[in-house]
């Protein structure tokens, strides 16, 4: 059976890698902290230690927000724990961490990387340590991806929680290790069913390519990402159902 996305999910928005600005870096403890006092939902990414934990991430290597090099596999979580980002007191945040602060304050929308850059079947550990720390956590969670094998290993491993696909047009310059093949077949999101995913969530450039409009019209749930204005976000909001969102602070539904 698919468990449905919770309704919390929809009348509300989302900021991408919590409410993060000059101050507050993406995907921190601070950024998401400050999205649970806004009344928004969370999306977060991550990416996996060496030791296998999950840590809350979004770049496969290092060096674009920390003083650190290198590929976030290469260190542990202890060491991932104590790197600091964009040059605040913020270090990179394990996942169970962020699901202790969070506590159930808000709906999380966690989307798992993918490990190789090739959207294949090389899957299970991030998996695996995702469904560990979620073990107990009775807070509004739904997990998605761009693998459709990830989600399939989600249903085995977390079968109680939301799952969902994270969806595009998928460019080859975005995926240059995927074979472009791959990436032709996943613009079609034919995995939806056979992944048991609940909802996806979109690239809000593409929201009007077809296999979005035919989920739409099976009543699947629509989200999208990521929505930069307030006038975008109108837009966005004509076929999705909610948004994930950054560099401004939408109304939230029903305020």
């Amino acid at each position: 059976m698919t468990p449905k996305l919770p309704r919390g999910f929809l009348d509300r928005h989302f900021a991408h890698r919590g409410l993060h600005d000059a101050l507050l870096p993406e995907n921190s403890a601070a950024a998401i902290e400050a999205a649970v006092n806004a009344g928004y939902g969370i999306e977060m990414d991550i990416q996996m230690s060496s030791d296998g934990q999950a840590m809350v991430f979004h770049d496969a290597i290092l060096d674009r927000v920390t003083d650190k090099s290198g590929p976030v596999h290469d260190f542990t979580a202890e060491e991932l724990s104590q790197t600091r980002i964009l040059g605040t007191s913020e270090t990179i945040p394990t996942f169970a961490r962020i699901l202790s602060l969070v506590a159930g304050r808000a709906p999380l929308l966690v989307e798992l990387k993918d490990q190789d850059g090739t959207l294949g079947p090389n899957v299970g550990p991030l998996e695996t340590a995702i469904a560990r720390d979620l073990k107990g956590y009775d807070g509004p969670v739904a997990v998605m991806s761009f693998n459709p094998h990830s989600v399939v290993a989600l249903r085995e491993l977390a079968p109680d929680t939301p799952r969902g696909l994270t969806t595009e047009d998928f460019p080859s310059a975005d995926w240059p290790d995927a074979p472009l093949a791959r990436l032709e077949e996943l613009a079609q999101i034919p995995d939806f069913e056979r992944s048991g995913a609940a909802f996806i969530s979109h690239d809000v450039r593409d929201l009007h390519a077809a296999p979005v409009t035919r989920l739409k019209a099976q009543g699947v749930p629509v989200l999208c990402w990521t929505v930069r204005s307030p006038e975008a976000g109108q837009e966005a909001l004509k076929i999705a159902d909610a948004v994930t969102f950054e560099g401004y602070n939408p109304t939230i539904p029903g305020a």
